[in-house]
């Protein structure tokens, strides 16, 4: 149970983080589609600097995938539990596999954007949190919730909010 608690917390840390990447500053004025911010308005998140390559489309998007992926991993695997406590089987093998299905779904998601990042460090990066999130399983021992907040940690470095 310690261990669901702790993948808990793990996700509201990384669905907040992942919640802020699309978030405009509330001083920066509205803009419709196909017009620029006025001259001197601070930009959006995710427009990018000059030289940035394509950065800010693969943070925002390797920071969704991650939100997306452990928000559904752990309600799976919660929704396991119940029903492994409800002594239902049928209920537990769909949630685990439901929980193993958004693994995939995450673990792809990444290696696209690794595939796309123009930065190498980027590149690396959502690399090793693919792989490391390859080797997670439908078991709540099995979540290394500390080499994933080091790795969310090195992915909140090169993709600053």
């Amino acid at each position: 149970m310690r261990r669901l608690l702790t993948v808990t917390a793990l996700t509201v840390g990384l669905s907040s983080t992942a919640g802020c990447a699309g978030v405009r500053p509330v001083d920066a004025p509205a803009t419709t589609a196909g017009s620029a911010p006025a001259a001197g308005a601070p930009t959006t998140a995710g427009s990018a600097p000059a030289g940035a390559g394509n950065t800010p489309a693969v943070c925002a998007a390797a920071q969704q995938a991650s939100a997306t992926g452990i928000r559904t991993y752990v309600e799976e695997l919660g929704r396991m539990l119940a029903a492994a406590g409800a002594n239902d089987s049928t209920g537990a093998e769909a949630a685990r596999l439901r929980a193993e299905a958004a693994l995939t779904g995450w673990r792809s998601a990444l290696r696209e954007q690794a595939a796309r990042a123009t930065d190498p460090q980027l590149t690396t990066l959502l690399s090793d949190m693919g792989a490391e999130v390859g080797a997670m399983g439908a078991d709540v021992d099995a979540v290394d919730e500390t080499e994933l907040d080091r790795l969310q940690q090195r992915l909140d470095q090169l993709c600053p909010r």
